[in-house]
């Protein structure tokens, strides 16, 4: 049953990124020296509204910068790409050109849009510099390591890079796609029982359907598919259990019905029981890393003292249990919520792993 009534804060707050967090994202690669900085791309001269092919308001705009800033901007984008995808390789820079940056309005993190073209075939790509939100960082980092999807993100002071997550923006997806005789209504149904429990086992919120994409493979007699967030601002910053589960918005009802007309309880637990389990197995390949990790968050202060205590008391509630008690920080319910959750699955899959090893 959902409550429409639950929505996210309608402005969260930026936290920075602490030395700590900074120290963990030098270890692993992500923070790297950058040529362009996001407070460099603000200083575009004018800018022109990006409608979409009906007229209606994409909420992104085209920016334009004076050409003594261009050169330098544009040289920094190109070797940002290379950063993301070659290693800093600049051998086939002299293909590359910055043919659009698209700056966005909406939201909390204000992102720029680079579009990379080759100027030999006209290719295209798109990567996005933003704020370096502390919030957005523990998402991204959580993501790449419990969800089935890898991420390639950098940080440089107070920017951050993100690749493109391809795929199909949820909203679209409903408008355009679900009802086709192509789609397959029990794969697509079982996915977002599978997306629904990632995001709220490692407790990222506001996954309303133009925060996440459908990312379609053909197999071999149909289609797979995969539901990636591609907004990550909302990693454990809300009070609302309910804003972790995304069967709960009202722009993900398409989603929710269809559950409804073609899974029926005993199927949904199974599907979120896998799940579970291959969060487990990622736990455990990585638990080095996730304990560093979530060591960081539980002593950064990423939400407010009400909203900790809100989530403490209502997934006490919900779990019938009072485990949550001791958390004082957001970082310290990630850990809790992780363990409560994967427990189960943890003693199944460390006896599985050591009737491998006798």
């Amino acid at each position: 049953m959902q409550d429409n009534t639950d929505k996210p804060s309608r402005k969260k707050p930026m936290y920075p990124v602490n030395d700590s967090l900074r120290q963990y994202l030098k270890l692993h690669g992500r923070e790297v020296k950058l040529p362009v900085s996001y407070q460099s791309l603000l200083n575009y001269t004018w800018s022109t509204p990006i409608r979409d092919k009906n007229g209606k308001d994409t909420f992104w705009e085209k920016t334009s910068y004076d050409s003594r800033d261009w050169d330098y901007i544009r040289d920094g984008l190109v070797k940002i790409y290379a950063i993301l995808k070659t290693e800093g390789d600049l051998s086939f820079a002299k293909h590359l050109d910055v043919a659009r940056v698209d700056y966005c309005t909406f939201g909390n993190s204000h992102p720029f849009r680079i579009r990379i073209v080759n100027k030999f075939n006209d290719n295209y790509d798109h990567y996005y510099i933003k704020i370096a939100d502390a919030s957005r960082v523990y998402g991204l980092e959580l993501e790449h390591i419990l969800s089935p999807n890898r991420i390639t993100f950098f940080t440089c002071d107070n920017t951050l890079v993100e690749e493109h997550i391809p795929g199909i923006p949820g909203d679209m997806f409903i408008q355009q796609m679900m009802n086709t005789a192509e789609t397959n209504k029990i794969r697509l149904a079982k996915e977002f029982v599978k997306f629904n429990e990632r995001c709220f086992v490692r407790l990222l919120g506001d996954m309303r359907s133009y925060n996440f994409v459908v990312d379609i493979t053909p197999d071999i007699e149909d289609y797979q598919y995969r539901i990636r967030c591609i907004d990550f601002d909302q990693q454990s910053y809300e009070g609302r259990k309910n804003l972790y589960l995304p069967q709960f918005f009202k722009e993900n009802n398409a989603f929710v019905d269809l559950c409804l007309s073609h899974l029926n309880k005993a199927s949904i637990e199974q599907y979120q029981f896998e799940e579970r389990t291959m969060i487990t197995f990622r736990v455990v390949s990585s638990r080095y890393r996730i304990k560093e990790l979530l060591d960081i968050m539980s002593k950064d202060e990423i939400s407010s003292p009400e909203k900790i205590a809100q989530l403490k008391n209502e997934l006490n509630e919900y779990f019938k249990t009072a485990v949550f008690k001791k958390s004082r920080s957001m970082g310290d319910i990630v850990k809790t919520q992780l363990k409560h959750s994967l427990q189960k699955n943890l003693t199944l899959v460390q006896k599985d792993l050591g009737k491998r090893n006798e």
